[in-house]
């Protein structure tokens, strides 16, 4: 383990530009693992879960490989044509690698085993595994529908209209990378929106895929299989979950002023700062524009007297990453946080809900929980006493980087027991920091 006190240092000041969206990271190697011919990509989230997810598709046959540049280049095989891997792939701590790519094992005839950390191997898949079975793919997981497990895929698999029973990008999008190289159409009934990164660039890379939006809001995704992708030029764009520990720490710590350049705002995503403009946060929005059909922007963030809201439940699919730090900001504003809706965050890389409210209240914060969320009342911008030992992260990069921000709005500092997890996401995390306090 790896412990570190994060210090309070005063104001934070500077520009910095965060690695790229993590989802979008993903989901440009698999897509460009699938199109015949080469993609290339800059601006690549290098953390050890996007790696993951480029082993792996070197595993099933396709070129992936960094230049010189920076840039990554991936050689594809094309839709069906996935390659037998030859041992286990290794999905480290990554949800998002596990799930994504069992749904397009699910669909070649080829059988892969997932093996993952201690932490991932908690994480459950049978919200992956029914539809995907549905299909016709074979499973056989641990006990409780964990890794290690195998997927036996379909050949031909059956299409499928699946109705999601909780709102989830990753199941979601495992049907429709399932649904590439299924005959016929495939569509998936989202009841409530979540980040639609796998509709954009399934469509950028030339799927026939279509959204209609019914009266009450569902999206209803088709997507017709035996598809043939193009490759594509893909620019990245800033993770919005990286960013928002830094937008966090600059409206907490006073006199900070800080630029984070080229963060992604697509709407499906950008539910952090719409919420912490609610509690009174001063997040500017420069240079708006597109890049690969994704909205992006320059955020500039100043220090912020922040009020406690009731956190619209509705807004919870698209930040439902970036509770961990909003909870840290609650935990200083003035009067009472409540938020609702957050079941999804006690099966995440850890019981988000319970190791957050024990480390904010190890750090002096007012925390109470609930079975669905926190209820926190916050400081009214006085700092957080700060810890007297480590709290525990449970392996969770988010609770790693969320802690570090509340130490530096503390007195004391807080310790945070391990921060080997933060690689996963955010390898220059602590060194940004560093930066930004110099």
């Amino acid at each position: 383990m790896r412990p570190r006190r994060f210090q309070p240092r005063g104001p934070l000041r500077g520009r910095i530009r965060v690695p790229g969206d993590k989802s979008i990271s993903h989901r440009s190697i698999m897509l460009g693992a699938l199109a015949v011919g080469e993609t290339r990509v800059t601006g690549l989230l290098e953390g050890e879960d996007v790696l993951a997810t480029a082993a792996a598709m070197r595993a099933m046959g396709a070129r992936v490989e960094r230049l010189g540049d920076g840039a990554w280049s991936v050689h594809g095989v094309g839709v069906g044509a996935l390659l037998q891997p030859e041992a286990p792939l290794d999905m480290g701590n990554s949800g998002t690698s596990t799930r994504l790519l069992m749904g397009l094992v699910a669909s070649h005839p080829i059988t892969a085993s997932f093996v993952g950390d201690a932490s991932l191997s908690k994480r459950p898949m049978g919200r992956v595994i029914d539809p995907l079975s549905t299909m016709g793919a074979g499973f056989e997981a641990s006990e409780g529908g964990r890794l290690p497990l195998i997927v036996r895929g379909a050949s031909p698999a059956v299409p499928i209209r699946y109705r999601l029973p909780v709102a989830s990008a990753q199941v979601k999008s495992a049907i429709l990378l399932a649904g590439l190289n299924t005959p016929g159409i495939t569509t998936v009934i989202e009841p409530v929106p979540t980040r639609d990164h796998s509709e954009r660039m399934l469509r950028g890379f030339g799927a026939d895929l279509t959204v209609e939006v019914e009266a009450d809001g569902t999206r209803v995704i088709s997507i017709r299989g035996e598809a043939e992708l193009q490759p594509q030029v893909i620019e990245v764009p800033g993770d919005p979950s990286s960013a928002a520990f830094f937008i966090v720490a600059a409206l907490l710590i006073p006199g900070s002023e800080v630029m984070i350049e080229n963060v992604g705002l697509n709407p499906t995503r950008a539910g952090i700062v719409e919420v912490l403009r609610q509690m009174g946060g001063a997040i500017e929005e420069v240079n708006p524009r597109e890049v690969g059909g994704e909205p992006v922007a320059d955020l500039l963030v100043r220090h912020s007297a922040l009020k406690g809201i009731a956190v619209d439940p509705a807004i919870v699919p698209s930040m439902v990453d970036e509770f961990p730090a909003l909870f840290v900001a609650a935990a200083l504003a003035e009067g009472t946080t409540t938020t609702r809706g957050l079941e999804e965050l006690r099966v995440k890389e850890s019981d988000r809900i319970a190791v957050m409210a024990a480390a904010l209240g190890a750090a002096g914060a007012s925390v109470r929980e609930t079975p669905d969320g926190l209820v926190i009342t916050g400081t009214g911008g006085e700092p957080l006493d700060g810890t007297p030992g480590p709290i525990a992260t449970h392996l969770d990069h988010r609770i790693a980087m969320s802690m570090a921000i509340a130490g530096l709005a503390s007195r004391a500092g807080v310790e945070v027991d391990d921060t080997r997890p933060i690689a996963t996401s955010f390898p220059a995390f602590e060194a940004m920091l560093e930066a930004l306090s110099a």
